[in-house]
């Protein structure tokens, strides 16, 4: 999980992730939304799919990635779990 936490630290990354809400993309679509260099988009979608963030579906030469829900709802359950109050046994009298 902590590869995850580093993973969704990046402002940028999360960035693509947004994006990739709404529908999946190709590396290049991707690339095109960020004054970044193509190598550094792609380790920020290294990142992510090393993470499962992100699915990559290759077709020929072009890579598609989309969105992987399943390891960002395992983050908001711990989370809440984190953030919810602590149940104590009531003591008898």
């Amino acid at each position: 999980m902590k590869g995850v936490w580093n993973a969704l630290a990046d402002p940028t990354r999360r960035e693509i992730l947004k994006l990739l809400k709404g529908r999946p993309h190709t590396a290049g679509e991707i690339a095109d939304q960020f004054s970044l260099s193509a190598a550094t988009v792609s380790h920020h979608l290294s990142v992510l799919r090393e993470n499962k963030l992100v699915n990559v579906d290759r077709r020929a030469q072009t890579l598609i990635y989309s969105l992987d829900a399943t390891v960002l709802q395992d983050v908001v359950c711990t989370v809440l779990d984190l953030a919810a109050p602590e149940r104590t046994e009531r003591r008898k009298k």
